[in-house]
């Protein structure tokens, strides 16, 4: 099974040329450690950042430079820190290309739950609702199944939703899937040594299996 690291750069891979891209909380930060080499890329951070570059080594944090997840970041040269109104004005505009989301459910047509957990206190729905609205394509890093073991693929969400059919494709440490238009999870790929039966059993929602399932691939 992919580690985080390897959901993330494996994510990375999707990323074209010229793109400008947002980076959800949790596992999408860590996209922007591997960004293909020769792909210029502009990252946004949706508290106030474009030009994000990767995470700081130890010792050479600045703690005025954060991304939306309150982690240290760096800059790359030419990059830009404005307020998060002018932030929300390019989402909104559908300047983003690319979102890249963590989530705790998706469901077979493509509505994502990432924001609250009934009952347990949350700061606020932070932009996620604002990037699903508005993005022209998104991609969810997510893991395959919860603490329990069970899956986090599901046929309809059971927390409160984000996003309604808005998913397009979803990175997990067991495989890359696609959403169907008409429903459903399409397997693409397959983490190394995963069976395709052992991705059968995870995933709750409907599974589109297609002939040769390629193992994912980070090169």
């Amino acid at each position: 099974m992919f580690s985080k690291e390897e959901i993330a750069q494996r994510i990375a891979k999707e990323i074209k040329d010229g793109y400008y891209v947002n980076l959800g909380i949790g596992i999408p930060t860590l996209v922007a450690n591997y960004i293909p080499k020769g792909i210029n890329v502009v990252l946004q951070s949706e508290n106030g950042l474009l030009g994000m570059g990767p995470f700081p080594f130890e010792g050479e944090e600045d703690a005025d430079l954060i991304n939306a997840g309150k982690q240290t970041i760096t800059t790359l040269p030419g990059s830009s820190i404005f307020d998060s109104a002018m932030s929300f004005g390019m989402i909104r505009a559908q300047k983003v290309d690319l979102t890249i989301l963590g989530a705790m459910e998706v469901s077979e047509n493509g509505d994502i739950a990432n924001w609250k957990i009934p009952g347990k206190m949350v700061k606020g729905m932070g932009g996620a609702m604002d990037l699903v609205a508005s993005a022209k394509n998104i991609i969810v890093a997510m893991q395959h199944v919860n603490k329990a073991g069970e899956s986090k693929l599901l046929p309809k969400c059971t927390l409160p939703l984000t996003g309604v059919k808005c998913i397009k494709k979803i990175v997990t440490e067991l495989a890359v899937l696609d959403v169907l238009p008409e429903g459903g999870f399409k397997l693409l790929e397959r983490a190394p040594g995963v069976s395709i039966e052992f991705i059968q059993q995870s995933t709750a929602g409907r599974l589109v299996v297609e002939g040769e399932i390629l193992e994912m691939r980070l090169d």
